[in-house]
């Protein structure tokens, strides 16, 4: 049962696009049929919603009605987006303010081809964690540094072992 203060009342998880070709007799059963679209109460909600490419996420956005917006999206060549995608999900949140905040948690998570960019304070990459960073990248690019780096231990090793014999005979 959903609480009050829930923030996504329900949602839709990897639908399928064709949902808004596929045609379904009319609730009267007479006449023209209609979108498979039209008869889903999720998307006649408010919310927000993915566009995915196969299972990769490629547009964030939000809608007072989300078949609208998605229909938009999926049935007018003209669009921005509709030859980039494939599957989407879709999250009711009745909240136009929350809405905000969802649609710009999701665009701050995931890359997309959202060129908005959320209204959300970003944390500072810290010192430590961008030395981490490019240590990584760097090892990645260069695989015989580590190698190298093992080399001269090995050496500096041998010379202190050579170093002490010496000093052992000396002695």
């Amino acid at each position: 049962m959903p609480s009050k203060n829930q923030i996504v009342k329900e949602y839709a998880r990897m639908w399928p696009r064709e949902v808004f070709y596929h045609l379904v007799p009319n609730e009267s059963g007479k006449g023209k049929k209609v979108a498979l679209a039209r008869g889903l109460e999720l998307v006649n909600e408010p919310g927000v919603y993915v566009l995915y490419r196969d299972d990769i996420p490629h547009y964030i956005g939000q809608a007072g009605k989300l078949r609208h917006r998605l229909w938009q999206h999926a049935c007018v060549p003209g669009a921005r987006y509709y030859n980039f995608w494939n599957h989407f999900s879709a999250f009711v949140i009745e909240n136009p303010k929350l809405r905000d905040e969802v649609e710009g948690i999701l665009i701050a998570a995931m890359p997309t081809a959202n060129s908005a960019k959320p209204r959300l304070e970003r944390a500072k990459f810290p010192v430590a964690v961008s030395r981490m960073t490019r240590d990584i990248y760097r090892l990645e690019a260069n695989p015989s540094l580590e190698f190298e780096k093992l080399a001269v231990l090995v050496r500096k090793g041998q010379q202190l072992r050579k170093k002490k014999r010496r000093n052992a005979k000396a002695a």
